[in-house]
């Protein structure tokens, strides 16, 4: 059964003034905080049905699945029900693990209740045979992921929440700091709600200013490499430059970025070679890992850089990597986090704009 996360909270509640939750809720996404709260919102149900005893079970590659078994068979003394959290990371049980989990979802063990927290899964996985058992025994709650254009909308609507608005300029300001970190971006919220209380009147919202928020909301962007993937091949040099100018200043190890460049790179220009072939993207979704949004990504920098130009972006991440280490390049002198903004921008610049030079091209 399929539960939009958004309506989680009425399902719950119905299911509560019931008396009977569903054997298994399984929370799939890779929004950590939204994930958190759908799992919390469960957890919360299931201890006002009087599930009082609760195991944690961390499924990791080495996981001895017999332990679902043993978990599901044994209650304390002291317990009527129990809650069993299953925690799957790479969202992939293996063989012994899909038939464990089917095996429960044929016949879940009365008095207990399963949360099953894995990320967002393939379409292969998803339509996998103890995927399927599942979402027939339980309930499958798809949390979903906010994209950065939305980042404002859903800012605006936890401040509701806690009956506080704000102008857009507020929001857009909050959105930019927190870079896609939503559990950053509850923390902001939750500050706010401090600095600045509701009114008593709860007709009304407390509306903040953009000085406010600025005053309140710090530097908290955690910048990471996908952000930064993103940002480079959907064509946004300015924001490119930004994520790449936090991770530096955050300490990030520059290998591990320009590796997350480098790769973005090739896969653009197996991606060229084949189009220009006459394959489409696709059909080489599955070859080349286009997931997600990433098939969308790699056709926006397709459609504004040829095969010469891809071909001697990734050429200049040779550069990098040996200016890095000390050595000398041919083509690059400058400091290698300069020469790696310079590289990162010129694969985001739109198509009518000339390639970024290089850092040590603009002395």
């Amino acid at each position: 059964m399929q539960i939009r996360a958004d309506a989680l909270v009425a399902h719950l509640g119905g299911a509560t003034r019931k008396g009977a939750l569903a054997p298994i809720y399984v929370v799939s996404g890779d929004e950590a905080l939204l994930a958190l709260e759908a799992a919390d919102a469960i957890r919360a149900a299931a201890r006002t049905l009087g599930f009082s005893e609760r195991e944690v079970l961390h499924a990791d590659a080495r996981y001895d699945w017999s332990e679902l078994a043993q978990a599901a068979q044994g209650l304390s003394l002291f317990a009527s029900r129990k809650l069993i959290e299953l925690r799957l990371p790479n969202g992939k049980p293996g063989k012994d693990g899909g038939e464990a989990l089917a095996r429960f979802a044929a016949a879940p063990p009365p008095d207990t209740l399963l949360i099953v927290s894995l990320p967002k899964l393939d379409r292969r996985t998803r339509e996998s045979a103890w995927a399927v058992a599942l979402d027939r025994a339980g309930a499958w709650i798809e949390v979903p992921t906010v994209e950065r254009s939305a980042l404002p909308g859903w800012i605006g609507q936890r401040l509701a929440r806690q009956q506080q608005g704000a102008p857009r300029e507020a929001l857009d300001f909050i959105a930019e700091r927190i870079e896609g970190n939503l559990l950053a971006a509850h923390q902001e919220i939750s500050k706010l709600a401090l600095l600045y209380p509701a009114p008593v009147d709860q007709e009304r919202l407390r509306e903040l200013t953009l000085d406010e928020v600025r005053d309140a909301v710090l530097n908290v962007a955690r910048y990471d490499v996908f952000k930064l993937q993103e940002a480079m091949l959907g064509g946004d040099p300015g924001r490119t430059a930004q994520i790449l100018s936090g991770l530096a200043a955050e300490g990030e190890a520059l290998p591990f970025v320009l590796w997350a460049v480098n790769e973005e790179l090739r896969t653009a220009v197996r991606a060229k070679e084949r189009v220009n072939d006459g394959a489409s993207l696709g059909a080489l979704r599955n070859e080349l890992r286009l997931w997600g949004n990433r098939e969308a990504l790699i056709q926006a920098v397709l459609s504004r850089r040829g095969s010469d130009e891809l071909a001697a972006l990734l050429e200049r991440c040779a550069d990098i990597d040996r200016l890095a280490k000390g050595l000398r390049a041919a083509r690059a002198d400058s400091d290698p986090w300069i020469e790696l903004r310079a590289l990162a921008c010129a694969v985001a610049a739109p198509r009518s704009a000339r390639p970024a030079p290089r850092a040590s091209d603009r002395r």
